[in-house]
């Protein structure tokens, strides 16, 4: 890795430096700053699932920004370079037409200007307190009672080293706002073990919801330590569904939700598999929604015959263009998707992780509401 980074920090200095119009001191700074991006991307790495404090903290964040820069960075000095290769085909059929020289220079002006643009903006995005996004799900042979039942689905929010008690209360205020039904976490809720974090989960606890609050694992929830989270969330009074069901009684019309541990969980421990079978034994005729972190859940649901699967875990790609690159590991990015007669609502996350930076993927808090197909 190590190596790997190097190199492509020297790719992007030999393709930009030598043709930025500064001469000799634009190269020099430029090489400074790629040389400190390349020292600062490990502390983010390292220190990604830790609550630092001082200097330690202050590293780990510069680290963080220095990835997100340096993938933006990267991807557009490719491009870059693309666009040249074009050009010189071009010129070649067509020498007096294309200024290559000028080309070259103000296109590597822009991918730096660029760069800190789309980073800065994206760093607003990600630290900004994750909007409201309604969304109406058709339900056929849905019961009366239970039309314009409400969900409230939050998401990947990773408390952890960058994400902490402040915007944990936000989030909940604005839950609490929207005085939904039920609340349902999908997962990858923490980066951090419980005594790290339990003073900046607190505030969960007051999450309110007619029915409850219901939460499932996610795969960062096993890095951390998932037996002590489901205990901790308990405490707090959150309903923990472990590959399990209940039934709630809304105006006289019953409805089934369940939720499953996470789809990776049994890579950790074999007696936390995924079975979404398993979550709805002996469920009652009704209406059924599953919370599964990982998408890719769908394809076991659908036989089992759920209605409706919330999920998260992709962030919707969280910065381009990697959102272009989920769909390879996910079946479903983010939005609201078919799979035979089951609707799958992939959130695109009500945090980050790692680099803070949202670009073209905001995150969100989800409504949803049940309405007759």
């Amino acid at each position: 890795m190590p190596i790997l980074l190097l190199l492509l920090h020297a790719y992007i200095g030999v393709r930009l430096l030598p043709d930025l119009p500064f001469g000799d001191i634009g190269i020099a700074v430029g090489s400074v700053l790629l040389a400190a991006s390349a020292g600062l991307i490990p502390f983010g790495f390292r220190r990604r699932r830790a609550v630092t404090h001082g200097y330690s903290k202050h590293l780990m964040w510069a680290g963080l920004v220095a990835i997100g820069a340096f993938s933006t960075l990267l991807v557009l000095t490719f491009v870059r370079d693309v666009g040249l290769l074009a050009a010189l085909g071009v010129a070649a059929l067509l020498p007096s037409h294309v200024p290559l020289d000028r080309l070259a220079r103000w296109s590597a002006i822009a991918v730096p200007l660029a760069t800190v643009l789309l980073t800065l903006i994206g760093f607003f995005n990600a630290r900004r307190v994750a909007a409201v996004r309604r969304v109406d799900v058709p339900i056929v042979s849905l019961h009366p009672a239970l039309h314009g039942f409400t969900i409230a689905q939050i998401t990947d929010m990773h408390i952890g080293p960058t994400i902490g008690r402040d915007y944990v209360e936000a989030i909940v205020d604005a839950v609490n706002g929207l005085r939904a039904d039920m609340i349902a976490i999908t997962g990858d809720l923490v980066d951090g073990s419980v005594g790290q974090l339990c003073d900046h989960t607190a505030s969960l606890a007051r999450l309110s919801a007619r029915h409850g609050t219901y939460f499932v694992t996610g795969n960062h929830e096993y890095y951390s330590g998932a037996p002590a989270w489901v205990a901790e969330l308990r405490r707090l009074g959150v309903q923990v569904l472990q590959n399990e069901h209940v039934v709630l009684d809304h105006d006289g019309a019953p409805i089934v939700i369940a939720g499953v541990t996470d789809h990776s969980a049994h890579h950790f421990d074999p007696s936390q598999r995924s079975d979404p079978a398993l979550a709805v034994a002996g469920a009652p005729h009704a209406a059924k929604v599953l919370l599964a972190h990982q998408p890719r859940s769908a394809f076991a649901a659908a036989p089992a015959g759920f209605d409706l699967q919330l999920s998260g875990h992709t962030h919707g790609g969280q910065f381009l263009p990697w959102n272009f690159f989920v769909r390879f590991q996910q079946p479903f990015t983010t939005g609201l998707d078919r799979l035979g007669k089951l609707w799958v609502y992939t959130s695109r996350g009500t945090g980050y992780w790692g680099p803070p930076k949202r670009l073209g993927a905001p995150s969100e808090i989800t409504r949803l509401r049940l309405v007759p197909a």
